[in-house]
């Protein structure tokens, strides 16, 4: 039999996590698998690129969608369980969860699909506007593959110990280009004694200034603007005008307002941003593949 597409899935992977318990997606794999009854070059057969087993790359999509639907959600590093929500739509037994489903009853992951008015279902792997040119199908695949890693990324940097987070945070800003070397460019604090300072870095290779780190580690509470004002004030302390706090969660308008009132600059990189940046700069990613897009070279053709 031929392996069903990724829209297929979702529903038969809902029923297995109806058990309540927690689970890899390894292990969700090849439940599927037998479940389905797909014989062993199925469950071998790889994307063109040849860096992943179709079946796992459709099922982690599958997944990826009740994730950001809700119907899921992620307990700890690789593992998923079945949320009140899912329990709730296993209830009503629907027949199919397609994309157009999910966008129509779980208002939060429209952002993560692309445009809301759209109705019709994706075909594969994940291209969601059917009478878009294939630029912007390729554009928006993309976009969606990245706000998958970006989520992949948060939920691995929230399994770091409170020093490891610091390290990664000095080293990012290193890859950005503060700093010069890792090795003399900063320092990860825990170590420096500057009480509500995470990490000291220099702004340039130079060392003219000097730039201090707060960084905190939260799933869900938003930060702030005690916690920057603190921050702030242990700046003052050290002399220093210029600050960055990052968070893995958010920042609250607050927060956000206090920093654009005060004469010290303090920049505010939220879970998001720092995912991004970690994407943008190589940390904690790997490439996967390449494509290149060519276009005709109308100079190449002029004859005249």
């Amino acid at each position: 039999m031929a392996i069903p597409g990724f829209q297929e899935f979702t529903l038969p992977l809902l029923r297995v996590m109806s058990d309540q318990a927690e689970h890899r997606l390894r292990d969700l794999v090849e439940a599927l698998c037998d479940d389905l009854g797909l014989d062993a070059s199925e469950r071998k057969e790889m994307l063109p690129s040849g860096q992943q087993a179709v079946v796992h790359n459709r099922v982690g999509w599958a997944r990826t969608y009740l994730l950001k639907a809700g119907l899921l959600n992620s307990t700890r590093r690789g593992y998923v369980k079945i949320t009140d929500t899912g329990k709730e739509l296993l209830k009503q037994a629907p027949s199919r969860i397609s994309v157009a489903f999910l966008r129509e009853n779980y208002p939060e992951i429209k952002e993560f699909i692309g445009r809301p008015d759209n109705p019709v279902d994706p075909p594969e792997p994940v291209l969601p506007v059917p009478d878009a040119t294939p630029e912007e199908q390729l554009e928006q695949a993309y976009q969606q593959m990245r706000g998958d890693l970006a989520t992949q990324l948060l939920e691995q940097v929230m399994e770091l110990s409170p020093r490891q987070f610091e390290r990664l945070v000095v080293e990012l800003l290193v890859k950005m280009g503060y700093g010069g070397t890792l090795k003399d460019a900063g320092r990860a604090v825990g170590e420096s004694g500057d009480g509500g300072i995470d990490g000291i870095i220099k702004e340039d290779r130079l060392g003219l200034d000097t730039i201090y780190l707060q960084a905190k580690r939260y799933t869900d509470q938003a930060v702030g603007r005690p916690a920057i004002q603190g921050f702030v004030g242990a700046l003052q302390g050290v002399r220093a005008r210029k600050g960055v706090f990052i968070t893995t969660s958010r920042f609250a308008s607050t927060a956000v307002d206090y920093t654009n009132s005060i004469d010290v600059k303090v920049v505010l990189i939220d879970g998001q941003q720092l995912a991004d940046y970690m994407i943008d700069f190589d940390l904690g990613v790997t490439r996967m593949n390449t494509f290149e897009v060519k276009r005709i070279d109308s100079d190449y053709f002029d004859l005249s």
